[in-house]
């Protein structure tokens, strides 16, 4: 008596042509996208696919054609509610244009470039990176092995790769003139304690707007990128109350964390004592608990202009480097008194 617990046989492509009553070739071309077959041989070999239970193996033809379907995306700070968003756009689009994401989450203690290694062991078409910026060696590893790499807001790594950067330098400027425009005299910026590229051009540049205008600034860094950063951020703003009366935050989920700390922890006001603005117009800046005044920059945008970027690599690979900027805008809203 056979054991039915046991093991189920791995159907293939022989199986599913013999209960079709065509040639292996036949199913093949079924399941290849632009392949030339009949209709009535295509009805066939779907049918009998489905009453079998077969799917194509992917990843084995990938390997086998040196090339595949696959991207990786690199990411990190999922909790962040912008990379979220940022990572549920990248994905999407690449499902939208034919390609299958791969999702490989790389931490402070991940090594960007062993993850970038293991992703071209599957033969990716691409990879991007949104976590910390490539060392130069994985970059050349890349482009000698026909690979396109795009990076997202990440400083030069070495190597002549695609990469996306938000105009960060003109959004901190942005942040000092709007504070003082609403009457700031004694600033303050919040930063994680270890800034990634972007991050600390944020905050240089709002110190050097503030520098040129003559109007000291406290920088205050604490903890991760995290809500619980922005409360121990407010914890210090709240002991030295006196000497500022404008934050900017580096990041909305920063900002998030100073406002709920200043106005229920120490019973601080904003704007009246206090004026706000963060980056990034993530959508719990618009709630109406914090309707945080903020610097915008696209995740939509952001998005689109990596998956071009790719998809340009991928049709023409001999196309010089490209540098693409995403613009950044000013959302006011009621954390300061500009409107």
């Amino acid at each position: 008596m056979s054991d039915a617990t046991g093991p189920k046989k791995t159907v293939n492509s022989f199986d599913v042509a013999r209960l079709a009553g065509v040639s292996r070739s036949a199913v093949s071309r079924t399941f290849t996208d632009g392949a030339s077959v009949s209709k009535e041989t295509r009805d066939k070999v779907i049918a009998a696919a489905r009453e079998l239970g077969y799917r194509v193996n992917v990843l084995a033809r990938s390997l086998h054609k040196q090339k595949s379907d696959l991207v990786g995306v690199v990411a990190a700070d999922l909790d962040n509610p912008f990379r979220a968003e940022q990572i549920d756009l990248l994905t999407q689009g690449l499902l939208e244009r034919g390609f299958r994401p791969i999702l490989i989450r790389g931490e402070p203690s991940a090594d960007v470039a062993d993850l970038i290694g293991s992703l071209l062991q599957y033969s990716v078409a691409g990879v991007i990176v949104t976590s910390d910026t490539p060392p130069e060696s994985i970059c050349r590893e890349c482009l000698d092995n026909g690979v396109p790499l795009v990076v997202v807001n990440k400083r030069d790594p070495g190597a002549p790769v695609d990469r996306v950067v938000t105009a960060f330098e003109a959004g901190g400027r942005m942040a000092y003139d709007h504070l003082v425009f609403c009457g700031c005299k004694k600033l303050a910026v919040v930063t994680p304690e270890n800034s990634s590229y972007s991050i600390n051009g944020r905050a240089l540049s709002f110190e050097q707007a503030a520098n040129a205008g003559g109007v000291a600034v406290t920088r205050i860094a604490c903890g991760t990128q995290s809500y619980d950063g922005g409360l121990a951020a407010a914890e210090f703003v709240n002991r030295v109350k006196s000497e500022i009366d404008g934050i900017f935050c580096t990041a909305d989920y920063l900002a998030l964390g100073v406002l709920d700390g200043l106005r229920h922890e120490h019973g601080l006001r904003v704007p009246e004592d206090i004026q706000v603005i963060g980056y990034d117009d993530i959508a719990q800046a618009s709630w109406k608990a914090y309707d945080l005044t903020t610097i915008l920059q696209s995740r939509k945008a952001l998005c689109e202009i990596t998956l071009d970027l790719l998809m340009q690599r991928l049709e023409n690979p001999d196309l010089p480097q490209q540098i693409r900027e995403c613009d950044i805008s000013l959302v006011q809203r009621g954390t300061t008194r500009g409107r």
